[in-house]
């Protein structure tokens, strides 16, 4: 890994109350958590082979979504802003999150009336992407870029939930799209691979190094991104699908 490479992943196994989850998936109320709970140690473990520490959060039994750590906090170069989560059912699940990432680094927390959550922000080398959608506001945008000094280019879209269920950065100066942002013109100066629609949910992938983790049963996606020069390495997130959650969503990486 560079220096710039993350070190360390931040997670937290789903709680007892995950299948209360915010989904509109039609497979919710199908959610199996014990099968979450082997997917999750699975992910965890992936990330430990690839070199990451992997710190592990005490588990949040109050908070349905609270293993989806990713949307509580936006980091950058060794600061990060705790964010201030749309829905009310959210709140709070920060929290730990804040009061770990405290050792670590500089902490703010965002502030009303910002919303803003970590799945709409996609981490490029010389600045951010973020979603302005169901879950992140303008003004959650002006705390990124006043806090974390920070060029942001923006996304709107208010009717997605967040912008890395339809774009990630895999390294290389190459983004993963589906086809209704791919020629968006926050992209035009990277290389963007094009999923195909019924592989949708393969835009959202985690690179690590060369190596990037997509769901599995993407086959079209994986040769695609095996293609352009990287590692592919599937992953089972199915449970995770089912709560309107990916691969990104489940780790805080710095």
């Amino acid at each position: 890994m560079s220096d710039n490479a993350p070190k360390h992943a931040l997670v937290r196994q789903p709680g007892d109350r995950y299948r209360s989850c915010i989904s509109s998936h039609p497979l919710r109320h199908l959610v199996d958590l014990n099968l979450a709970r082997k997917q999750h140690e699975e992910y965890c473990q992936t990330l430990r082979e690839l070199g990451l520490e992997v710190i592990t959060l005490p588990r949040d039994d109050m908070h349905p979504d609270s293993c989806f750590v990713e949307d509580n906090a936006v980091i950058h170069k060794g600061r990060a802003l705790i964010c201030r989560m749309a829905k009310d059912s959210r709140r709070g699940e920060e929290e730990a999150v804040m009061e770990f990432l405290k050792t670590y680094m500089p902490v703010k927390k965002a502030e009303y009336p910002a919303t803003v959550e970590g799945g709409d922000v996609v981490h490029l080398p010389d600045r951010l992407i973020s979603g302005v959608t169901e879950r992140t506001n303008m003004d959650g945008v002006k705390q990124i870029r006043e806090w974390l000094n920070v060029r942001v280019d923006v996304i709107e879209n208010p009717k997605i939930v967040h912008l890395k269920s339809y774009i990630t950065y895999l390294g290389k100066r190459t983004v993963i799209a589906t086809e209704d942002y791919a020629k968006h013109p926050a992209l035009e100066d990277l290389k963007v691979i094009v999923v195909p629609k019924e592989e949708a949910y393969a835009a959202n992938t985690l690179a690590i190094g060369d190596i990037v983790l997509m769901p599995g049963k993407c086959p079209h996606a994986h040769e695609l991104v095996h293609g352009a020069g990287f590692e592919v390495r599937p992953i089972e997130v199915s449970e995770f699908e089912k709560c309107e959650g990916a691969i990104t969503c489940l780790s805080l990486l710095f």
